[in-house]
């Protein structure tokens, strides 16, 4: 395995970066994770966007254009002889001492990892999900806007913790006023009286990019569509309920905290939208070749 740290390949034994970088002491920077089928890369564009856009909230200066990031990126794939994978793109504060103070990082660092990732077992996208609903709220907005994807993620870990606790693999993440917000790596959506819902991004959770492919789908296909503040009591008395992620893509959710999610089973809205994206995962994206 090739990784990419600051224009230079290393092998995975010799990958490393100074205990003194503040990624690493504080969780002081900001990461993508990104899919490629078939040797395209999903979204590309839009995830080195939203790259660039949550630097920007921290003031972190990355030290490249995004044209060059999107050329390293390509560049690592090739390294690694990868059709289908896993992106890991992480940019850091960079080298400083034991103080916060992010002056003292002359440079960021920006990594990248190429390699093949499996979330979810093959069955659960076909019979469906059971989650739960974490005890850990999520960060409050004015401390931490939730659409900045920093490395400092202790608030998801907390809950994935819950979600492991349960015996199940992801937990719903709600607000401090009990409104749902999203889960540990994924976004939520629910279908409910033929309406697509899902939480608008501004009480804290993640501007996903599946999240924003899932919405460009329903107004393809004519599917009403809502941002929509939920509580619990309307999760569990959806029809349908379906998370989105990029390692996730959509995959079903049939009962959650003990209750059954409509028939128990994946619903067809649900069905439709993970038919039509794996059509968009061929078309939409910057493709590459060996």
């Amino acid at each position: 395995m090739h990784i990419y740290i600051d224009g230079k390949f290393f092998d995975k034994e010799n990958a490393r970066i100074s205990v003194f970088d503040h990624g690493l002491l504080y969780g002081d920077g900001v990461f993508e994770g990104i899919r490629t089928y078939d040797c395209l890369v999903f979204r590309l564009k839009e995830h080195i966007d939203r790259l660039y856009k949550s630097a920007d909230a921290i003031e972190l200066k990355i030290p490249m254009t995004k044209i060059d990031m999107i050329e390293a990126v390509i560049k690592t794939l090739k390294a690694n002889k990868l059709k289908d994978a896993y992106i890991r793109l992480v940019v850091t504060r960079g080298v400083g001492d034991l103080g916060l103070d992010p002056r003292k990082c002359k440079k960021a660092t920006v990594i990248i990892i190429t390699d093949k990732i499996v979330l979810y077992p093959k069955e659960f996208y076909q019979k469906g999900l059971e989650i739960v609903t974490a005890t850990t709220r999520r960060n409050l907005p004015q401390a931490l806007d939730g659409r900045i994807k920093s490395l400092n993620y202790l608030n998801n870990i907390l809950a994935k913790i819950d979600a492991i606790k349960s015996g199940t693999e992801e937990a719903i993440m709600l607000t401090h006023d009990e409104y749902v917000a999203e889960c540990t790596g994924d976004n939520i959506f629910i279908v409910s009286n033929c309406d697509l819902l899902t939480p608008p991004v501004n009480i804290g959770a993640l501007e996903g990019i599946t999240r924003d492919a899932v919405i460009n789908l329903a107004g393809d296909l004519d599917m009403p569509f809502h941002e929509k503040m939920l509580k619990m009591e309307d999760v569990y008395a959806a029809g349908e309920v379906f998370l989105t992620g990029t390692a996730a893509e959509i995959i079903p959710v049939v009962k959650i905290d003990e209750r059954t999610i409509g028939n128990g089973r994946p619903g067809s809205v649900t069905l439709k939208l993970m038919e039509e994206f794996k059509k968009m995962t061929k078309t939409d994206g910057v493709r590459y070749e060996f």
